[in-house]
Parts: C-alpha cells; structure tokens; sequence
C-alpha cells in the first residue's frame, strides 16, 4: 500500500512538473548518495592572488555607486540605524528582518539549538530533519545581509565599520571550509552573500584597512563560491527555476563584470547576463505578475532587476527591451496592489522574510523603497522624502534618467491580471484583492478566491502568512492550505491535496474571472474547478461587489458538486479591532441567517513569527452563502 502511494505520487509530480524535473532529481539523488557530487564540488580552496590592491582601487568595471561621490543624503539622527549596530556590536544579529539571536558561529540554528557539521560536504548536509529545524535559520545570518545597515552606519554617523565588515567576512571564510557544511548547501545563498561581499569591497575600496593579503582571502572565497554556483546552476534551471535561478544568474553576471582577474569571469559574465534575460523574460507575464504567486518573491526581483539593470548599463551593456517592459508591468502591477498610505501589499504567497539588500529604514513591510528605486530606473522619477529615496541612490538609480517621462498615476478602478487571475478594486483609499487563477508551475499555498480588504493602510481581512517553512505537519497545513485564507473549504479539506512540504497534487488548472464597473460600484466574479481529491466537477463561484466610496462587501459563494453530507465553510480572517469598526453577516440560499463560530487560528507579520487570532466561520449544509461586510460608522 506505502508503494502504491509513492508511485501515485510520483505520478502526479511527473505529470505537474514533468518527467525532465523528475528524472534530473532523481539523478541528482543518485549522484549524492554515490559520492560523485564530492567530486563535482571538492574541498578544494583557492589560496592565490588574483588582483593587487593598486588594480582593485583603480577598478575600471563601473559599480552600483561610487564611494567617493555617493549622492545619498546623510542622516546621523537615524535612532533606529545606531540602535540595530549597536547590536551587532553586542553580537546580536538580525534574522528575517525582525528577529534578534545571539549567535556567535555560522552553524548554528538559534531556534533548535542544533549546530551543523562544518567539515562534512554540502551534499551530505541534511536540512529537512525536525532536529535540525528550519535551515533556513542558519543561512540567513550567512546572507550578509546586516553588512548593509554597517555599511549605512559608516556613511551617516562617519564611523569607520572597516574593521568590523572585514573580520566577520574573514571569519566566515576561516569557518565554512569550501563545499563544507550547510551554507555551501543553496546556490542562491551563495550568490547573494558574494553580491553582499561585491557591495561592501567597493564601498571599502580605498580603506586601509583593505590590504594585499585581505583582498587575497575575500577573491579566492568569492571565486571559490561563483565556481560551486556555476557548476551547480543546472539544478536552479531544471528543478527550481524561480527567483533562486535569477539571483544566482545575477552572481555570475556581476561577478564576471566586476572580477575580471577570474579566469572564468568573460563566461560568467556573458552567461549570467543571458539567462538573467531569458529567466525576466520567462518568469514574469506581460502583465507584471510573478510565476511564484508570492507578493515578497515579486518585491525580491525588483531589487535584482534593479540592480541587474543598473549595472549593466552603468558598463554600456544592455538587456533586451523584455526586460524593461516586464520590469515596467512588475512596477504597475504592484503598485496597483499597494496601499498608498503605508506601502504595503496583500500579504499574499510564500513570504520568507527575504528583503536581500535593505537599504532604508523603512519597515519590512512597506514596498515603495524598493519600487521607488525601480521607478527610477525606467522614468523621471517624481520628487519623495530621503527615507524613501535611499535605497535608489545606493542602487545607483538615480544616475542615469536621461527622460522627462513619469509613470503613469495609479488611478481609482478595476484592475484585471486575467493571465495569472488576479482581480483588484481601488475606491476611496480602499483596496479590494482577490486571486483565481490557474497553476502553470508549482503552487505554494491552496488559497483560491482569497478576498483582502485594505482601509487606509489598514488590513482589515488578510491573509496568515507563512510563519516556517520547515514546520510540524499541522502548522504546514494550516498556513500553506487553504484554512488560513478567506475564502470557502469543504469540511476540513484544501482545495487541492497536500503532499510533502511545497508538494501539492490535483493543481487547479481550470480558474476563470472577470470584473467590472456597475451603476454604484465596482464587481468582480471567478470561479475555480478543485476539490479534486474530495469529489469530481466541484467548482467554488464567488462574487465581490464593492459599494463605491462606500465601506461595504458584498460576497455571494456558491459551491456546485459539493458531495452529499458534506458542509461547506466559508473563512474570514478579521485584524484585531474588526468587530469593534465592522458589521459581518451571512445567510444561506433562502435568506435565513447563518450564525458565526469563532474558532482558534494564526497570524505570521513575519517569517518565524506566529500570534493566535480568531478565524470567523460560517458554516452551511447548502451550497449557497452570501455575506455583508459593512462600517459601523
């Protein structure tokens, strides 16, 4: 039985994803369990000099910013910036943009305890142990990503951070042997943290601190790591292929542009650039949606676009005009999902806390740094305050407009993504969301018809989050199913059928919608096929009419083929202070009213995070609920 199960499974992966992902995985296995991945990536350093000092800081490869002729706008009265180094300082670090751990190596998981073998090969590193917890927890402090705030402290409070940047670097390469332990582990993981060390070594290029035998260490470790990625890299292409190929296709692209003593930098450099190409070209529609169905996942390719496209040109290369168009609809896409007030989006897909060059002080959450810095890749960008124009002028990004075109204003209305279903009403500083679309790739979380409700920067219906993704079964399928959405199940099950870990089976494939304006409002109507692993030719209709400039919903779920005996239940996951500002209510097909039950549920603000909530379900025998959303005021 235990095999039939297995090879049903395998079924439904080979015909999801195909049968070149499933062969290549199960030839990767192979070659990890024979031991010939030890002899593909050795345990072998590169211990030589590749570029004198003189060479470096008179480096003719143009970066992302000039050291001597930074045009950011100093601030030493950042509290927050002083406050979060100080920490560092403590040796205190900062995990998922909100967490703080004490962690004095690069192995150890400060959640579980666990410390990881920091001899043993990568290929051998197990990271889906429930005793070793969310791996994820040890690469993050291995990003680097901390070097920025160093980095932004030694520019607005003029205090030398040299010393400290290049001792944890230099730690790091004494700690994590080549192709040893888990941070050698991702690809991804290794190309960010190289654009980290690239960023931090041009920003310090004419510190003194920066010398022969440095600069020695840090290029064979960064060569030594864009060798393990570009001998990797055709497992991103086959067996990933999302924002993890495109950050790892922007590491040999800068490493190659920035590192010409590399003897495999011209390769690097032209091969980086070329997928980095077909990648925006394949991974993001003409209208701007992201093929990981993930607000965060989009966020983190506009900041390596960003930087992808400001690079290149900077060095008189160009993309091919896709790129810029895709960037454009990315740009118009988000903006027309954010609220304006805060900046932030629906809290939508996977969000695993990533923001991989945090260049301002602004929360987590708000967007318009990261946007603000696109925009000003592609247009004159209108005029902002410092706080939000940082990240751009780190990024180089507001060097080089040569136009007088502004983009477009986002404008109150109907917006319609039919390609990847998404449906959004802006009215009166409210923002009305909802996705039903089909899956194409792989799918994280079962949240057809999820509705999210924004006032005034306020998210007043939202969605979970994410929390772990290397969790306890329960708590995988409560944030990744479709419990944690606001949208209708049938009894306890998800709208497709949930496997292992980012494994779905029975893919919604057939999703559908529409919207429009109506005398006095604005309407949206989908509907989905799923349910496929519960009964056949279950289809969930769901109807929004949003009131114009007006604080009113009205939603009408209807359920065909719902099979006999079972209930369906409809979700909504209200903020704190809902039912104090809001009227909900519900009634079935015949007008009768349909009571509320309160039933415990989870909240994630941020990766690693969770709060317990209330979940609002109305519960109906029938197929039919319609419900009322209102103020109180």
């Amino acid at each position: 039985m235990k095999a039939l199960r297995h090879l049903t499974l395998l079924w439904h992966i080979g015909r999801q994803m195909g049968w070149r992902y499933v062969l290549f995985r199960a030839r990767y296995w192979l070659q990890a369990k024979t031991g010939i991945l030890k002899l593909r990536f050795p345990k072998r350093a590169t211990r030589r000099s590749l570029m004198t000092i003189r060479e470096w800081r008179n480096h003719k490869p143009a970066f992302l910013f000039d050291p001597e002729k930074l045009t950011v706008e100093r601030n030493a009265g950042i509290i927050g910036l002083k406050w979060r180094v100080d920490q560092m300082n403590k040796g205190r670090f900062r995990y998922f943009s909100n967490h703080w751990f004490e962690v004095a190596d690069w192995h150890t998981n400060p959640l579980t305890g666990f410390v990881y073998p920091k001899y043993q090969h990568w290929s051998g590193v197990n990271d889906l142990s429930p005793k070793t917890g969310d791996i994820k927890y040890v690469w993050e402090k291995s990003r680097f990503t901390f070097l920025y705030d160093l980095i932004r402290y030694d520019f607005h409070f003029s205090e030398d951070q040299s010393v400290k940047v290049f001792e944890l670097i230099t730690d790091w390469i004494d700690k994590n042997p080549v192709n040893c332990g888990p941070n050698w582990k991702c690809s991804q993981e290794i190309a960010l943290r190289v654009l980290n060390w690239t960023f931090a070594l041009h920003y310090y290029r004419l510190s003194q601190t920066l010398n022969q035998l440095l600069l020695d260490r840090i290029l064979s470790s960064i060569y030594d790591q864009m060798c393990h990625v570009a001998t990797n890299i055709r497992f991103s292409e086959i067996a990933v292929r999302n924002n993890h190929l495109l950050t790892e296709a922007l590491g040999l692209f800068t490493t190659g542009l920035q590192f010409p003593c590399f003897p495999e930098s011209e390769r690097w450099r032209s091969h980086g650039k070329r997928l980095f190409e077909r990648e925006i070209c394949s991974q993001i529609t003409p209208e701007g949606t992201y093929l990981q169905f993930s607000m965060n996942y989009h966020r983190v390719v506009i900041q390596l676009m960003t930087w992808a496209i400001q690079l290149a040109e900077f060095n008189n290369e160009w993309f091919s005009e896709t790129v810029y168009e895709q960037a454009d609809a990315s740009l118009r896409f988000l903006r027309i999902c954010m609220d304006e007030s805060n900046g932030r989006l629906p809290h939508y897909g996977h969000n695993d806390g990533a923001l991989f060059f945090p260049l301002s002080e602004c929360d987590f959450r708000d967007f318009r740094p990261q946007l603000i810095a696109l925009e000003s890749v592609l247009y004159r960008l209108k005029e902002s305050d410092a706080v939000l124009n940082e990240e751009k002028e780190w990024l180089g990004a507001g060097q080089t407009i040569d136009t007088e075109e502004q983009m477009e204003a986002i404008l109150d209305g109907v917006f319609n993504f039919r390609e990847e279903g998404y449906y959004v009403v802006r009215d009166a500083a409210t923002v009305t969301f909802l996705r039903c679309g089909n899956y194409y790739s792989r799918p994280f979380q079962a949240d057809h018809n999820h509705l999210d409700i924004w006032i005034n920067g306020r998210n007043i219906l939202r969605d979970a989050g994410t929390w772990l993704y290397n969790a306890d079964d329960e708590s995988t399928r409560y944030f990744s199913g479709t419990r944690s959405h606001n949208t209708i199940m049938i009894e306890n099950f998800d709208q497709m059928q949930k496997q292992h870990r980012f494994i779905w089976t029975h893919w919604i494939t057939n999703a559908k919608g529409k919207s429009g304006t109506a005398d006095d409002g604005f309407w949206i109507e989908t509907e989905f096929e799923g349910f496929r692993h519960v009964g056949k030719g279950i289809v969930h209709r769901r109807r929004v009419v949003k009131k114009a400039d007006q604080l009113h919903w009205l939603v009408e779920d209807r359920v065909l083929n719902v099979p006999k005996g079972m209930r369906i239940r409809q979700l909504w996951h209200p903020d704190e202070g809902f039912l104090d500002d809001f009227r909900i209510g519900a009634v079935d097909e015949q007008g009768f009213e349909i009571p509320v039950v309160l039933e415990n549920g989870w909240y994630s603000e941020v990766y690693g995070e969770k709060s317990e909530c209330d979940v609002m379900v109305y519960e109906s025998g029938g197929n039919f609920i319609q419900t009322v959303i209102e103020s109180r005021a």
